[in-house]
């Protein structure tokens, strides 16, 4: 195998995990329509291939994904223990806030081919 078709399948092969990663940010936004299912499915996408992206550009946006999962679930479940006290729906509109900030700057950052990097605080 020669040099140039080498890195052509590297390209190729890059180009199918950002699409990869780009379908993983639509499952996110049908995640608001469709009750949350296509978040999961997203998240089981980027743990099975996590290991393809390890060492490239597109592990931060697998990172960024599974943490805005995890965020989501945490956020969810503390707004459906807190919704009688009345915080809940507070909980909630944030946590739906701080998703559609992960999703669009995660996005932005792909479609820009860079990785995402998280906010110093």
């Amino acid at each position: 195998m020669n040099e140039n078709s080498t890195d052509q399948t590297d390209l190729e092969k890059s180009h199918d995990l950002k699409r990869l990663a780009a379908t993983v940010y639509l499952c996110q936004v049908l995640s608001f329509a469709f009750a949350g299912l296509p978040l999961l499915v997203g998240a089981v996408i980027n743990f099975m291939r996590r290991d393809d992206v390890r060492g490239t550009w597109l592990e931060s946006h697998f990172d960024w994904q599974i943490k805005t999962v995890w965020i989501a679930l945490a956020g969810m479940a503390l707004a459906g223990l807190t919704f009688e006290l009345g915080i809940g729906l507070f909980i909630l509109i944030a946590t739906l806030l701080l998703m559609i900030y992960r999703i669009v700057i995660g996005w932005m950052a792909l479609n820009s081919d860079r990785p995402v990097k998280e906010p110093s605080i």
